[in-house]
């Protein structure tokens, strides 16, 4: 198992960009599937996008396609958050599960999670 650490959340304006990344020994290697979910107070706990490193599909729930990338490095998983909303203010979680030989997703277990980032988005 590994101890995913998130970084680089922030206070932004509505518009702005914002880079997430998501480290951890071993993390990158390619039986790891990551994924990013988000939680505000009150709500529940939404899957953002998640990344299946060894055949390097990714996927992105509707109300970010278009707007945030997930990708990797051999330091590092990292969620790019560009067009930020207010709605997208949240504590952000890096998880991950085993790769199981068919891409990713969210509707299901990940076993190791982070503490989480805060991510702020207001003018």
């Amino acid at each position: 198992q590994v101890q995913p650490v998130e970084s680089g959340g922030g206070l932004v304006q509505p518009g702005g960009s914002l880079r997430l990344s998501c480290a951890g020994s071993g993390l990158t290697k390619d039986y790891y599937v990551i994924g990013w979910f988000r939680q505000s107070p009150g709500k529940q706990r939404e899957g953002v996008s998640c990344i299946s490193i060894g055949d390097g599909i990714t996927y992105y729930s509707d109300s970010v396609k278009g707007r945030f990338t997930i990708s990797n490095d051999n330091a590092a998983v990292y969620l790019q958050m560009n067009n930020l909303k207010p709605g997208d203010s949240a504590v952000y979680y890096c998880a991950t599960r085993p790769y199981e030989g068919y891409g990713c997703r969210l509707d299901v277990a990940y076993s190791n999670w982070g503490q989480g980032t805060q991510v702020t988005v207001s003018s």
